[in-house]
């Protein structure tokens, strides 16, 4: 953490299914606040997550109406259903973590989830968000922005972490260790997404985040 290190507000920007280091962060503060009115940025969390494969990451991207190099407020970010992009991540889904220990646990819920059609970035998002809460057994309180500002002021007790989550690059933090599915073959690889922690742990994946 920051120099805000006490504080009980996290600020950060809208992921598809987060990654480790968000829930890492996350588990510490009291309040989520989610930046609805940030541009969208491309190359990030936003629309991406990373899970694992037989031959390493595999990135799973939400296609979006207006492709990655637009400049559009977050809340308003469109998702492209010109392919169905929903059933491929589920296959990849389960291709990658059927053999894991908690993925048929998880399974059903999950496929219900990737079955519904959701026109904004945002509102897929928070789904996604809100499945993996109720699945790591948290209920912080969530909140938007109600509009964009550069910094915050100290007394504020917000932790700002958007945009400081980067897709390659490890967070200082120390992150949880486990046995993934292929670890034996392509070694561990730290900070995927939520997912594959839930899928290889299960029930003890909020003990190792803490």
């Amino acid at each position: 953490m920051t120099e805000n290190e006490n504080s009980r507000i996290l600020l950060i920007e809208s992921q598809y299914f987060p990654s480790i280091s968000f829930y890492k962060t996350l588990i510490g503060v009291d309040i989520l606040k989610i930046e609805k009115y940030e541009h969208y940025q491309k190359v990030s969390f936003r629309n991406r997550c990373y899970i694992a494969g037989p031959n390493g990451m595999i990135l799973l991207s939400v296609p979006l109406s207006k492709g990655k190099n637009q400049r559009t407020i977050m809340k308003e970010v469109r998702i492209s259903h010109a392919e169905n992009w929903q059933a491929l991540h589920w296959k990849t889904l389960t291709s990658a973590y059927r053999r894991s220990p908690w993925f048929e646990y998880f399974e059903g819920a999950l496929e219900d989830l990737y079955t519904r059609k959701f026109d904004f970035l945002l509102d897929w998002n928070m789904a996604c968000l809100n499945w993996v809460n109720q699945a790591l057994g948290i209920s912080p309180e969530i909140s938007f922005t109600a509009a964009f500002e550069k910094s915050y002021e100290p007394e504020a007790g917000i932790l700002d972490q958007r945009d400081l989550m980067i897709p390659g690059q490890l967070p200082a933090t120390t992150l949880p260790e486990y046995q993934q599915v292929f670890g034996e073959r392509t070694g561990f690889i730290p900070n995927l997404s939520i997912l594959d922690l839930l899928f290889c742990e299960g029930k003890r994946s909020l003990e190792l985040l803490k």
